[in-house]
């Protein structure tokens, strides 16, 4: 009598090929965002924007808020794996999470001296840049927590360190990129130009974002090997 199919087996690679292709996008998302921004204002203005979140007040504004809503798409509708019993956060929620604040970078401007936006016409132009910065902020915490708790826990150590890494140039680029804002906001003239003319905090966040990318790349390339190894061995 023939064997029955395995479909037990198949769900789980349709479901390892639904979560690498999600964390590829958001990795290519990642790694895009960036460059679109660099080449497209070197293009337009012939010059970078001092924060990315400055993009917004271009004409690459609609490129912007594109890409971060994608982003924020693609992280809620992840679902990652099951919590375990013994575990307090789960793959779903930090992944809500951070796309929630995704959709709240791209909805809520930083700082600008003229009303733009539907959000900015009801916090007003001094309330919106704080809802901006809080959502940013959560947004590279939770990408952190990925690197630092989430995709380490089923990786191999070589994996491990590559994301151990990664989540250390998250954080370390959110406590900098906190940092000078604060000395573009409200440092001296001199730190003020300093900041603004050498786009400190654009690199700062190209360099997270990009390591925020490259994390799930290589997250995503892990799951589809070793779920092929699997079926090999099977």
């Amino acid at each position: 009598m023939p064997k029955a199919p395995d479909t037990s087996t198949n769900n789980n690679h349709d479901l390892v090929l639904s979560y690498h292709r999600v964390r590829r996008a958001l990795g290519i998302l990642g790694v895009l965002l960036p460059l679109v921004l660099i080449i497209g204002g070197l293009l337009s203005n012939s010059r970078l924007e001092p924060s990315i979140s400055d993009f917004y007040h271009t004409k690459l504004r609609d490129i912007f808020v594109g890409c971060l809503f994608a982003i924020g798409i693609f992280l809620v509708s992840y679902k990652g794996y099951k919590r375990r019993p013994n575990e307090r956060i789960s793959d779903d929620l930090v992944a809500t999470t951070a796309g929630i604040a995704a959709f709240g970078v791209a909805l809520f401007p930083n700082e600008s001296d003229a009303i733009v936006t539907v959000s900015q016409q009801a916090l007003g132009l001094n309330i919106s840049p704080l809802f901006h910065y809080t959502s940013a902020t959560v947004f590279f915490v939770c990408l952190a927590i990925f690197c630092y708790v989430q995709f380490p826990k089923t990786a191999r150590p070589v994996r491990r360190r590559i994301y151990i890494w990664c989540g250390h140039i998250i954080a370390v680029s959110t406590v900098l990129i906190l940092l000078f804002s604060y000395f573009k906001l409200q440092g001296s003239p001199e730190m003020q130009s300093l900041v603004t003319d050498w786009k400190i905090i654009f690199w700062i966040e190209a360099i997270g974002i990009w390591a925020f990318a490259f994390s799930w790349l290589t997250k995503g390339k892990a799951d589809l090997a070793l779920r092929s190894l699997k079926r090999s061995q099977s």
